[in-house]
């Protein structure tokens, strides 16, 4: 009999799926546009450039919960992204502060973004170090400790925020007095401080919103969402004096959430006395 000649079979590609590196592809192309921020910045459009970082934190926003939906989470994603923040969050924002206020005060102005850009390598190299630490309270995966980098670059940009609104409605003084380098080195001090403090801060994860906050937190959502496109600047600013609102509520209700899990804590070791075990 004719024997059947077999082709040989097709070597499959080796490598990574595209779902798995899509997460990693936003991140890069966040670090893209932090990175044009401080172009941007140089040619003197500030507008343009705040507006990039603001995309880039959007972006930051949505490569991580991608990742744990597409199951494509790792280490090197996780670096990866901290080190993309600290490009956007941390060096762009403190850059362009300094060409907007502080560059006529030279070496003395550059102080500020030295420190604020400092803190925030500290703040995200803390952050990768816990992910290796033990296990937190249950209660404590809820809340950051200290500023993330996006919220800490919306506080650190809110002199140019209020800057760019109120050159656009004509208000000079105002523009005067945020732009002082005083006043932005005081913003860029305050802001380095909170983002290495120990200070819990609410991360939103896994938030419960109750049932009746949840028709004026959606009304809530379509006015700022308004307010952005009419006046995207002013919405920062708002965005960020809100965050500074938000920073003793969140202490506030990490406290009481202490207390509760030390309360139960304490009355479990009571009743593993009572039945004659040892407490765990």
């Amino acid at each position: 009999m004719r024997k059947i000649r077999r082709l040989p079979r097709r070597q499959r590609f080796s490598g990574l799926s595209f779902n798995r590196m899509l997460p990693n592809l936003m991140t890069l192309l966040g670090l893209c546009i932090g990175l044009s921020s401080i172009r941007l910045g140089l040619e003197g459009r500030y507008g343009t450039a705040v507006l990039a970082i603001a995309v880039s934190g959007v972006i930051d926003g949505l490569d991580g919960r991608l990742a744990r939906l597409l199951k494509a989470t790792s280490r090197f994603g996780a670096e990866f992204d901290s080190l993309a923040d600290f490009l956007c969050f941390g060096v762009a924002p403190s850059l362009l502060l300094y060409m907007w206020s502080l560059q006529p005060w030279g070496a003395i102005g550059f102080l500020p973004p030295l420190m604020f850009t400092s803190a925030m390598a500290l703040r995200l190299a803390r952050f990768n170090a816990a992910l290796d630490s033990a296990p937190k309270a249950a209660f404590a995966y809820n809340f950051f400790t200290g500023v993330p980098a996006p919220a800490g670059a919306v506080l650190a940009l809110f002199p140019l925020f209020i800057g760019l609104a109120a050159g656009e409605h004509g208000q000079l003084w105002l523009l005067a007095l945020v732009s002082y380098p005083l006043f932005t080195a005081a913003v860029l001090a305050v802001t380095a401080v909170l983002c290495v403090s120990n200070l819990p801060i609410w991360s939103f994860k896994n938030f419960k919103i109750p049932t009746a906050g949840v028709l004026p937190l959606l009304l809530g959502v379509v006015v700022f969402a308004a307010l952005t496109f009419a006046d995207p600047f002013m919405a920062g600013a708002l965005a960020g004096l809100a965050y500074i609102v938000m920073l003793p509520f969140s202490l506030r209700s990490y406290r009481k959430l202490a207390r509760e899990a030390e309360a139960r804590r304490a009355a479990a070791e009571m009743e593993d006395e009572e039945d004659g075990q040892p407490a765990v």
